[in-house]
């Protein structure tokens, strides 16, 4: 524990802080997706066991969340508990810090599920809630906050996206036909529930291919679920995006990835529609630097990131080890060995090399299947 605050502010958790910080996190998941590059934070606020005030992150990033449940509670904070999910700020930024708030409040004892790893803050937080006489708690249910700010603290931690791999395939893991058909595989609930899976990551990523066969918009559609707009990210080695496309027509930022030494005119033709276009070294093959990829979303503020295909994309993704999660939607049909797979060659001679998931979820979707994954690569939490 950080020397910024002693023992002696600590209590003891009990059953009612796990009942109140289960709240708090169910608060939390609701930012998910929509608060980068800020985490998604949950704040419960009790009096006498009555809960007084709530508050979640906003969309953005602003206002936060024990700013909004101490707004809630007013007056009646003064001498309330406070159960937040990631540790209070204490910096200045667009707002006040959360600690100096929770302090004018006059709250006794703030409860926290995890210490905020940004430097920043890192115990400082605590540190100043501490030096006030706030009685503090720490620790409650650690690993599931870890869980809803995966995206955050890997970003913190390794400068990269949390990512997420979504795949629509046959029972052989077919993508589409030997002409290209491919849609549509899955039915409409599955489909919903990948717009849902939009809805909780920053960002969705596709290479070229994908844009060049489908024409995909790449949105979130379904009606007031994301407020915060999807970041759509075309990874496109060699400019082949057309101004036309769909995603220019879809509302919210269009981010395209590609390699240094275009001609001015063509990155004038993306920009005027109103893509962003961001330089990224090329791979030693075809393509882009998948890592350095990442690195620049990361760079930029994106916590969450679905990868949406194709082929090639998956396989550089999988190669490199940066799938944290798949999510892989199974119709059940069958294609054969001259369908397009999901994911092109990963040039393994060991059973050994394969990158291993381990299941966290099995989802019917009407005729279809939603099975979910982590990797056992690096530790993780089933979802929040």
């Amino acid at each position: 524990m950080s020397a910024l605050f002693t023992p002696l502010t600590m209590v003891p958790e009990t059953l009612q802080d796990v009942a109140h910080m289960r709240a708090a996190l169910a608060l939390a998941a609701r930012g998910v997706g929509n608060t980068w590059p800020n985490p998604s934070v949950g704040c419960v606020i009790v009096k006498n066991g009555a809960v007084v005030g709530r508050g979640w992150t906003a969309p953005g990033g602003r206002p936060h969340a024990e700013a909004e449940a101490l707004r809630r509670a007013g007056e009646a904070a003064r001498g309330a508990t406070v159960y937040v999910t990631l540790e209070p700020c204490c910096h200045w930024g667009r707002t006040p810090p959360c600690t100096d708030a929770l302090i004018a409040a006059g709250v006794a004892r703030v409860v926290v599920a995890l210490r905020d790893p940004d430097p920043r803050v890192d115990g400082a937080g605590l540190g100043r809630l501490a030096a006030a006489g706030v009685a503090l708690t720490v620790g409650v249910l650690e690993a599931e906050a870890r869980s809803v700010n995966e995206g955050f603290l890997k970003r913190l931690a390794r400068n990269l996206p949390m990512l997420t791999l979504k795949l629509a395939t046959t029972l052989d893991g077919r993508i589409a036909t030997r002409s290209g058909e491919s849609q549509w595989i899955t039915g409409p609930a599955a489909r919903r529930a990948a717009h849902v899976l939009r809805g909780r990551h920053d960002a969705v990523l596709v290479g070229s291919g994908t844009v060049l066969a489908d024409d995909p918009e790449l949105s979130c559609r379904i009606a007031g679920y994301a407020p915060v707009p999807t970041v759509r990210v075309v990874a496109d080695a060699r400019l082949r995006t057309p101004p036309e496309a769909r995603l220019f027509r879809g509302g919210g930022p269009v981010w395209i990835a590609t390699r240094p030494g275009h001609s001015g005119a063509s990155l004038e033709a993306l920009r005027r529609v109103g893509a962003e276009l961001i330089e990224v070294p090329p791979a030693a093959g075809p393509g882009l630097d998948v890592p350095a990829l990442l690195r620049a979303l990361a760079a930029r503020g994106l916590t969450r990131v679905l990868s949406e295909g194709g082929a090639a994309l998956a396989a550089g993704l999988l190669r490199a080890g940066l799938v944290d999660r798949l999510a892989w939607f199974h119709a059940p049909a069958v294609m054969g060995g001259d369908g397009r797979p999901a994911a092109d060659a990963l040039a393994l001679v060991l059973l050994e090399a394969m990158p291993r998931y381990r299941r966290t979820g099995l989802t019917a979707l009407g005729p279809d299947l939603l099975s979910e994954y982590v990797s056992l690569a690096a530790p993780h939490e089933d979802p929040a």
